[in-house]
């Protein structure tokens, strides 16, 4: 089964009970095997407060969490060099490049954050 990469924003809308996000990953779990990089999980423990770390575990739990490999890193850097905006954060290279080497699609909230043409991104809601 293909991969899915989940971006961070996803996860937290899952978190917050965005139903149409939920709807979303139920059904993208029936094709795909949901996956995240670990820079999500450092974005989302960035931004938890204590009493939500019960549910993000629980959340992270059913996920495949995606080390960076090098292979990773050197395409992420390809990403950010090539792409002009200063707007494009390192993480997010590092989560396409996470999509990219490992074949899968990229679900996100924010399609304009991922403007590279060698990964199919996915609006996730």
């Amino acid at each position: 089964m293909t991969k899915i990469v989940l971006d961070t924003d996803v996860l937290i809308d899952v978190l917050r009970g965005r139903e149409a996000v939920r709807a979303f990953l139920e059904d993208a779990a029936d094709r795909f095997v949901p996956c995240c990089s670990v820079i999500s999980v450092a974005e989302l423990f960035v931004g938890m407060y204590p009493e939500e770390e019960r549910a993000t575990r629980a959340l992270l739990d059913g996920l495949v969490i995606l080390p960076v490999t090098q292979d990773m890193a050197e395409v992420a850097g390809r990403f950010k060099r090539r792409t002009k905006t200063r707007r494009l954060e390192l993480a997010d290279c590092l989560i396409a490049a996470t999509a990219f080497v490992e074949g899968a699609t990229l679900a996100t909230g924010n399609v304009k954050d991922y403007p590279m043409h060698d990964i199919t991104v996915v609006k996730a809601r």
